[in-house]
């Protein structure tokens, strides 16, 4: 995948953004969840980095059992990549300094979310203990990526920002997410407050891009990706009423440097395109103008179980623009990209 001209074309676009690159320069990182969309092209930047300007990263990629160490099998050959396979819930032991922690591992499908809650909440919970704890140990930064789902409803706002907070019922099985990812901040937070670790949080929205699961996983851009790729008609369980706005993963990876080497610590950043938001059937019709093999249908059953049950309210995204942030890629340019992708998926 690393090698596919997509994400090499994607990897240029992110160096020749204003980030100050050199402050990973000789550093050792620890990414966890490694084999996911956003962790994996994190780590592709730090290849490429050490491809295109020697920047000498060592790498640590954590995954979590051999199946997922085989999707990082075209590493195999790199000495800058050293995997770890473990679960993330378990004591995490390096006899190497790491400097940073990129805290990624956790699960978004909303099928896993139903069928295995408890492995969700570990996840995120016991999980991020034990990334704390090895933060605590190597005095390494963790950046650690949670949801735009910890607001929960907020009534009465025309933007979300940092300092907001909504509801949840914590009695509705689907809250095990967001309420773990809420856990997870305040443990940081905690860390932070009783050890001296340092951190950022960042709030993701809707990011997609190649890399993303599309094999039955539940999320709308994914599925209507998966139809497109395979040529079958664009299938919407729902009036497609609901309205969405989605960042394709290089402007998510760029926010997530420039939070990363920003010199504000223990922060907490949205990361979110809100330039172009799109209700769902909208975003099915572009999808099938576009690619004309492709006609949308509707399949709508009684009690649908939309993942998200209250209406959207779009995030401020003005702490992270003071940075220097800005989306670059277009809904239907990163869209294209995506689809190109895995239509001609290589290495």
């Amino acid at each position: 995948m690393y090698k596919n001209p997509i994400v090499q074309q994607d990897m240029k676009k992110i160096l020749e953004q204003k980030i100050p690159f050199e402050k990973l320069y000789n550093k050792s990182i620890l990414i966890t969840g490694a084999n996911g969309m956003l962790a994996s092209y994190y780590m592709y930047l730090l290849m490429y980095l050490n491809d295109c300007k020697n920047a000498n990263i060592k790498i640590f990629a954590l995954v979590r059992n051999e199946k997922k160490l085989e999707e990082l099998t075209q590493f195999s050959k790199r000495s800058d990549v050293i995997p770890i396979v473990q679960d993330v819930c378990d004591r995490v032991i390096l006899s190497e300094k790491v400097d940073y922690i990129i805290h990624m591992a956790s699960s978004a499908n909303p099928k896993t979310i139903v069928s295995d809650p408890v492995g969700i909440i570990n996840a995120n919970v016991i999980g991020t203990l034990r990334v704390l704890e090895l933060a605590k140990e190597h005095g390494a930064k963790i950046i650690f990526t949670s949801t735009r789902e910890v607001y929960g409803k907020i009534d009465g706002k025309d933007k979300i920002a940092e300092n907001d907070m909504g509801i949840l019922d914590c009695l509705e099985l689907r809250s095990c997410y967001p309420e773990s990812k809420r856990l997870a901040e305040n443990l940081i937070v905690s860390y932070a407050y009783q050890y001296g670790v340092s951190y950022q949080i960042v709030r993701i929205a809707h990011s997609y891009g190649p890399g993303m699961n599309i094999d039955n996983d539940g999320r709308i851009m994914s599925d209507l990706i998966s139809n497109v790729v395979h040529h079958e008609n664009i299938c919407l369980k729902s009036a497609g009423e609901a309205k969405r706005a989605f960042c394709y993963i290089v402007d998510a990876i760029t926010a997530l440097l420039m939070v990363t080497l920003s010199d504000k610590s223990n922060q907490v950043y949205n990361i979110a395109n809100e330039t172009e938001e799109i209700k769902i059937k909208d975003l099915a019709y572009l999808l099938a103008d576009m690619y004309e093999d492709s006609e949308v249908i509707f399949d709508i059953k009684e009690n649908n179980n939309q993942y998200v049950k209250f209406e959207r309210t779009p995030l401020d995204t003005t702490k992270l623009e003071e940075l220097g942030w800005r989306p670059q890629v277009s809904l239907k340019d990163g869209v294209k990209k995506t689809v190109s992708f895995f239509s001609n998926k290589g290495e």
